[in-house]
């Protein structure tokens, strides 16, 4: 069973470990390196972090991150879920990303929106599942090992807040 609970500065190691799996695949994010803990608590908004945990086991996390420091867009955030290699495909990130939503609408944002490789078919499947609708498509937005991706930018709009 998976619990989800809100991340702690002491989870992380683990935190880090699931981070460091998602750059490994080169379909998760532009980052090459974990940022450190300091980094990652200055960039990341400290009511939307959650950690999924088996048996004690964190196997995942989501976070949400500010889009912009102009206050218009307070109510937007931008998504980040990323679930440990063995805990794929057990609807690890669904649980995650489901409280994601229900935590963001409780701190007031309006707006989640994720940029996601489209090559990563299983998060852009995973956000259109619970809401999510394509916005736009940013060619050649970013360079990762020297190679130029494209980013598929998909948006969930709350039914709770900014009506």
């Amino acid at each position: 069973m998976v619990i989800i609970n809100k991340m702690k500065s002491t989870d992380w190691k683990a935190v880090a470990e699931i981070y460091q799996e998602g750059i490994q695949t080169g379909m998760a994010t532009f980052e090459t390196v974990v940022p450190s803990w300091k980094h990652w608590d200055e960039n990341h908004i400290e009511s939307c972090r959650i950690v999924a945990k088996k048996e004690e086991e964190i196997v995942g996390w989501a976070a949400l991150s500010s889009v912009s420091s102009r206050c218009v867009y307070g109510g937007v955030a931008e998504v980040s879920v990323y679930v440990s290699a063995k805990s794929r495909g057990q609807k690890v990130g669904e649980k995650l990303l489901l409280e994601l939503i229900e935590q963001s609408e409780e701190s007031g944002y309006w707006t989640l929106q994720s940029g996601i490789f489209p090559e990563n078919l299983a998060s852009i499947k995973l956000h259109k599942k619970l809401g999510f609708r394509k916005i736009g498509f940013r060619e050649r937005v970013g360079a990762l090992d020297g190679v130029w991706k494209d980013n598929i930018l998909m948006e969930k709009r709350s039914v709770k807040r900014g009506l």
